[in-house]
């Protein structure tokens, strides 16, 4: 039965593959081709022409550096106040840490779609719409990333950290030197999803930016399209160009992400 689960593998993988390559091959197309069956999207001529126009003729590579910008931001700060908070409530003895828990955990129950309007108000009165930091702080809240490093604090033995203690070591010095290092897989996992899901946000920049030299992909991609609905050349090199990052994210840290997926339906 192995031959049989390979050949099927494989097939899944050339239909999940099929539209990639599909979109990568037209987008080097020339504009105008005339197409009369399937077999003229895949032969010559190709061009890269449409590349240059999309690019210097557009604010695409403006909005992918937006993206990044953001994703990178939200990532790296999300992974300081997660870490922190779940540490604190791993290790670190307060009153009410037992009702703080369960009110981060209580987080994930709330849509995010229910907290637009007051988190639009708050934003307004902080003066910060039409900016990086509207389009950073709100998503800083993750009780998912909260919970899930809490679990990971509370699997390290404490006699490691009261070692550490009677050696002199403070909870700054658990926390960078002894904590994190332990956690790494889960760190790791979480930064990917988070800059993933950053990157493919949409609604909270739609309803918090005008600007569009402060668009990001999800905003800028469909005021492209609405230009280009004739052709199928320029919607494809918008595509790849905005795919592109996601896409050498995936190869890169392939095993990383299907780890995090892994963690997060485990731990979720």
């Amino acid at each position: 039965m192995k031959w049989f689960y390979r050949i099927f593998s494989m097939f899944m993988a050339l239909l999940f593959a099929f539209p990639l390559v599909w979109m990568l091959v037209v987008s080097v197309k020339k504009e105008g081709m005339k197409i009369t069956s399937v077999v003229d999207w895949f032969t010559p001529p190709y061009s890269f022409a449409v590349y240059h126009e999309i690019i210097t003729g557009t604010k695409l590579i403006n909005w992918s550096w937006n993206s990044f910008f953001i994703a990178v931001c939200v990532t790296l700060l999300t992974l300081v106040i997660a870490a922190m908070a779940g540490f604190a409530m791993s290790k670190v003895p307060f009153r009410y840490r037992t009702f703080m828990f369960f009110f981060i955990l209580a987080g994930l129950l709330i849509p995010g779609e229910a907290i637009l309007i007051p988190l639009y108000q708050v934003a307004k009165d902080m003066g910060i719409l039409n900016s990086y930091m509207g389009l950073i702080f709100p998503a800083l809240a993750s009780p998912f990333a909260i919970i899930v490093l809490k679990s990971f604090f509370d699997g390290i033995p404490n006699d490691l950290l009261e070692s550490v203690q009677i050696d002199g070591g403070g909870i700054w010095r658990i926390f960078v030197s002894i904590m994190l290092p332990l956690t790494r897989p889960a760190l790791v996992s979480i930064a990917i999803l988070t800059f993933i899901g950053s990157w493919n946000n949409f609604l909270w920049p739609f309803l918090s930016v005008t600007d569009d030299n402060l668009f990001t992909l999800p905003m800028g991609i469909p005021t492209l399209m609405n230009q280009y609905t004739e052709d199928y050349v320029k919607p494809m090199v918008i595509n790849t160009v905005a795919s592109l990052p996601i896409m050498l994210l995936f190869l890169i840290f392939e095993r990383q992400i299907i780890k995090g997926v892994s963690l997060s339906g485990i731990k979720g």
